[in-house]
């Protein structure tokens, strides 16, 4: 198979999700562009970049809210097609981290014609159909460029109702905090583009939709999440703290990993981006574990699960909300 024949992790300068800007500079970036409001809008706008939420959310004629997101990045393992599940998988989970159902999505495609031959742009974008097909969203059309490395990815449209929408800034104190995938995939990616050692559980992991935590969430009453992706569990956890108001208390013994992640992370396969979430959280967080550890909370994820506020069947429990105090979370 082509795939064989070129690692496509060898083609970029990161992988997945970590190569997302890092939150801090992101921030900076875009301060100051959340008041622009348009002239006779088409709807209410719910949910914009105030709280740099997982998707914007706008109310539209029907009492229906429109769920618009994106995600798009590099190859994270060599192989073309379960690149393409990976991407369309993670950008699928943005609306599901709203509580909503995706209906619509087209390719947004970055290749080096040069470099690499079209039949793996094939694959990815094949990839990217099965997962939608798998997800009952509309795959139609995209857009694509010549670019320098190969990157691929979603914009999605979904729907939801807007009375029930999951937002990061609803957490309240005295409810738990769950998470529905374990950490690790960032240690496993980057030891899988250092060596090309392929790890089954973290590709499974990475293509497994979120759709069941997201409904199982909705059944629960539950109002506050956010899905897990580049910023780590550490990261994403302080922006839903901080949007709420509170702090949130984490169990570092309960949080679940997976198989070979703490091996790779003593072997040094710790992203750029890894650290940089750690230096950006670590003000905010009163962290009484070790610096192996809070890397590991830190771990740039791609594809992860929800984290919740609530409890829903098969997600461990591993931390829960308390009122404000001096930091955004405390760990133990």
């Amino acid at each position: 198979m082509e795939s064989m024949t070129h690692r496509l992790t060898q083609y970029a300068h990161g992988g997945g999700c970590a190569c997302k800007i890092p939150p801090g500079e992101l921030e900076e970036v875009v301060r100051g562009l959340t008041h622009a409001a348009p002239v006779n809008p088409a709807g209410e706008l719910l949910v914009g970049l105030e709280d740099g939420d997982d998707a914007a959310a706008v109310r539209i004629e029907g009492g229906i809210a429109l769920i618009a997101t994106t995600d798009f990045f590099t190859p994270v393992v060599d192989d073309a097609y379960d690149w393409g599940r990976i991407a369309a998988t993670n950008a699928l989970s943005d609306v599901y981290a709203m509580g909503g159902r995706p209906v619509v999505a087209v390719n947004l495609l970055g290749w080096p014609r040069d470099v690499l031959p079209f039949e793996l742009a094939a694959e990815t974008l094949r990839g990217g159909m099965d997962v939608c097909v798998q997800a009952g969203c509309h795959l139609a059309g995209g857009h694509s460029v010549d670019d320098p490395e190969p990157k691929y990815g979603l914009a999605v449209t979904g729907i939801a109702d807007p009375e029930r929408l999951l937002r990061n800034d609803a957490g309240r104190p005295g409810v738990p905090l769950s998470l529905t995938k374990p950490l690790g995939i960032g240690v496993l990616n980057s030891r899988h583009k250092n060596t090309g050692e392929r790890f089954e559980e973290a590709i499974a992991v990475m293509t497994t939709l979120n759709a069941a935590a997201s409904a199982a969430a909705l059944e629960a009453g539950v109002e506050c999440a956010t899905d897990v992706t580049g910023f780590g569990l550490l990261g994403h956890l302080h922006k839903l703290a901080r949007a709420s108001g509170v702090t949130a208390v984490v169990d570092a013994a309960a949080v679940p990993y997976l198989d070979g992640a703490r091996e790779a992370l003593r072997d040094g396969y710790v992203s750029g981006g890894t650290r940089r979430n750690l230096d950006w959280v670590r003000p905010h967080v009163d962290l009484s574990v070790g610096e192996d550890e809070a890397l590991l909370l830190a771990d740039a994820q791609t594809s992860g699960g929800l984290l919740i506020a609530g409890e829903i069947p098969g997600a461990p429990v591993i931390g829960e909300l308390i009122p404000r105090t001096e930091h955004t979370i405390i760990v133990r």
